[in-house]
């Protein structure tokens, strides 16, 4: 894979690309890939989303974890009267 040097950006694109991949919560290396991908028009197909959602996933701690399932132990209750 080849790689390129990109001479002479202003102030102001740097400071947007930097703020851009801030936050999106990743490199500048690859803001930069993905802006030129999608100005170029390559990989629109097989584009790669999971950037987009990285806000919604996460981990629980073990205490998060237990909260959330006492919090939700009565929907697992079924009563077969509610489906007559």
């Amino acid at each position: 894979m080849k790689s390129i040097t990109i001479h002479g950006l202003d102030d102001e694109m740097a400071k947007l690309i930097k703020k851009r991949a801030k936050l999106e919560k990743t490199s500048v290396n690859r803001i930069v890939k993905s802006l030129l991908a999608k100005t170029l028009g390559l990989g629109q197909n097989q584009q790669d989303n999971r950037e987009e959602f990285l806000d919604l996933f996460g981990v629980w701690s073990e205490t998060e974890a237990k909260g959330f399932f006492e919090a939700i132990k009565d929907l697992e209750q079924i009563y077969p009267e509610d489906w007559k």
